[in-house]
């Protein structure tokens, strides 16, 4: 079985940032593959734009090695490849200085297709374009802004950094991009709960223990030394990763999938998430930072030693979270990410609560809660575990087994990269998928007080060896509660 491709409305697409990482590992190979799907209506247009000097035929060979280096071999089809770059031109822009817009808009003319701009460049940027965009009357009734995060380092910039993008363009046109909530198995968490009658009923607090939220990664700072340091974890993944993922968690079921109900339902879950003040977060936090130890079967240098400074940045982060609502009262979320952990993973864990009463006796073995475990990556899927007995004749044996779905062996062909379905739609319109002002800053409403908390209590980062889960305190964490997490597999 394989998707049905829906051709969209010829667009352009203009990058700033066109040469950059985002542009060459993210943005050009998820165009092309929307091109070799045969998505693009004529006459479609990609522009390249940054403050590198170049011309269209060199902005083209660059766009070609990044699909070259970034797609799988077998989806390079030499035709397509063609057509895809023939779409492409570049005009040199310093979003700074402003030069550069008066190419742009002629190279645009007047024309009435829709218009995406991207901004695949540092936040500190975002007002400056955006300023330009709308100074030199670029922003169309069918222009669209995409901003990637971070909005803001906290509540007041946020706030401020929403307020200028938003003299340029209407919130209905401004598209704060989380690529985490383009993976298929972020969008199939709506499916399982709200398209079957199995989960619904028992997704609230009489029956659910506690949910799990893992995002960890085996990298270090790679290329993002200058960024990451004075972001840390919190901020770089919690903030916007985590906190999506535990709104469509927690939501209550929207009225429709049209976007402001299903921002409505996360906009409440945000603002009911319990605070988490200076005198709670040393109970309700754990932050680290990783020292030297062995990832991807070598050694590897501490977050210090690769920083090449004294830093307090933390590269791992454990909450505990609580929602004060009727459904989740009593629940607790328990979040942990972190950079050079030991495995790379994303994933969801539903616990429910344990059986009343066991029939069995002790000699069937120990009766563990059902868990339902969805994984964003690798290797997207669905497991339910459940147990059943022993096969065999040696009476009631009881064990724990997942009844598995996973996505690669049950459909066919190429899942779609999150950043193409987004992409798609910006073009289309549809911000269902993307935040709205008001959830970004309910979001930092949360978070402010955690990292104040931190500031305020010099609270160190606890040292952890890379290539491990993490501070022990993570691990005290949950378990003091009689909890454990989950270890995947």
């Amino acid at each position: 079985m394989t998707s049905q491709i829906i051709p969209v409305d010829p667009f352009d697409f203009i990058i700033f940032g066109g040469t950059g990482d985002l542009s060459e590992r993210k943005l050009l190979p998820a165009l092309y593959h929307r091109q070799r799907d045969h998505q693009f209506s004529e006459p479609t247009r990609i522009i390249g734009a940054s403050r590198t000097k170049m011309d269209d035929k060199e902005f083209r060979a660059f766009a070609r090695k990044a699909i070259s280096d970034h797609v799988k071999p077998e989806y390079i089809e030499e035709e397509q490849l063609k057509t895809f770059l023939d779409r492409l031109s570049y005009v040199a822009i310093d979003a700074k200085s402003g030069s550069g817009f008066a190419e742009l808009k002629q190279s645009l003319a007047d024309s009435k297709r829709i218009r995406v701009f991207y901004l695949a460049v540092a936040a500190s940027l975002f007002g400056d374009i955006s300023d330009n965009l709308k100074e030199h009357k670029l922003v169309t009734p069918d222009s669209r802004i995409v901003v990637e995060k971070p909005i803001g380092r906290d509540l007041e910039s946020a706030k401020a950094l929403n307020d200028t993008i938003g003299d340029d363009f209407g919130e209905h046109q401004i598209f704060r991009i989380d690529h985490y909530l383009g993976k298929e198995t972020v969008q199939n968490l709506m499916a399982l709960r709200f398209a079957n009658a199995l989960y619904e009923p028992l997704w609230n607090s009489a029956h659910i223990d506690h949910v799990q939220i893992t995002v960890a990664e085996t990298v270090g700072l790679e290329d993002r030394v200058t960024y990451y340091d004075k972001a840390g974890a919190l901020r770089d993944m919690v903030q916007n990763h985590m906190l999506q993922l535990l709104c469509l968690v927690a939501m209550e079921a929207p009225a429709s999938m049209e976007a402001n109900a299903v921002r409505d339902e996360k906009l409440k879950v945000l603002n009911a998430l319990k605070r988490i003040n200076g005198n709670e977060a040393p109970k309700h936090t754990v932050r680290g930072q990783y020292r030297a130890g062995a990832s991807a079967g070598g050694p590897v240098t501490g977050y210090v030693e690769e920083l090449g400074a004294d830093s307090n940045t933390e590269t791992f982060v454990a909450i505990k979270a609580e929602i004060a609502n009727w459904r989740w009262a009593g629940v607790p979320f328990y979040l942990r990410t972190g950079k050079r952990l030991a495995a790379r993973v994303s994933e969801i864990v539903i616990e429910f609560k344990p059986i009343p009463h066991s029939i069995f006796g002790e000699h069937a073995g120990p009766i563990f809660n059902n868990q339902l475990v969805i994984r964003l990556q690798p290797d997207e899927g669905v497991k339910q575990f459940i147990m059943i007995k022993d096969p065999g004749p040696g009476g009631m044996r009881l064990r724990q087994i997942p009844l598995d779905m996973s996505f690669a062996q049950t459909f066919d062909g190429r899942a779609p990269d999150a950043y193409e379905r987004l992409v798609m739609d910006v073009v289309r319109g549809n911000q269902t998928l993307f935040m709205r002002r008001d959830e970004v800053e309910a979001a930092w409403k949360w978070i402010d007080p955690i990292q104040h908390a931190w500031e305020s209590s010099r609270q160190e980062a606890q040292g952890y060896t890379a290539g491990t889960w993490g501070p022990s305190a993570s691990i005290a964490l949950i378990e003091r509660d009689g909890r454990t997490w989950h270890e995947s597999n």
